[in-house]
């Protein structure tokens, strides 16, 4: 079976392709793999967004901005996804505002919170208060 070349969209950077590992159905990793830089594409069905959703975020949280190879198309890391995937999250599981998710990764020192892999946002308040509850007894049985 031979691929029509019409359908094929051609690299206008092939410097950017440098950059990318080899892609999943090219034989490389799986689609969160150990790959070094992901397309908004890929990104985008990782995170299941849309790309424009993607755009926007960027436009909305200035520390979400991708590196955007020479001819730029945005190149996203690891890092970057992790992000992106705490931003869903804050957005469509938390229903936090924009202005509200923005506060909220301020607040909790986002590259901070990013390097050392705490990305999680404790939402079940009484899991957090018996924890604490029970270290109090346990401080309580010491005494």
């Amino acid at each position: 079976m031979t691929s029509d070349p019409r359908r094929r969209e051609p690299d206008p950077d092939p410097g950017a392709e440098e950059a990318l590992e080899p892609r999943a159905d090219e034989g490389g990793s799986s689609a969160q793999g150990d790959k070094r830089y992901y397309r908004i594409g890929e990104v985008s069905r990782i995170a299941g967004v849309k790309p424009y959703v993607l755009r926007y975020w960027e436009s909305e949280f200035r520390f979400m901005a991708p590196q955007k190879s020479r001819s730029k198309q945005r190149l996203y890391r690891r890092r970057d996804i992790d992000l992106i995937l705490l931003v869903k999250k804050l957005l469509y599981e938390q229903r936090f505002t924009i202005a509200g998710a923005r506060r909220k990764l301020r607040e909790m020192g986002v590259g901070r919170a990013l390097e050392a892999g705490t990305l999680s946002v404790e939402t079940d308040h009484r899991a957090r208060y018996r924890r604490i509850r029970d270290e109090l007894r346990g401080i309580r049985a010491m005494l």
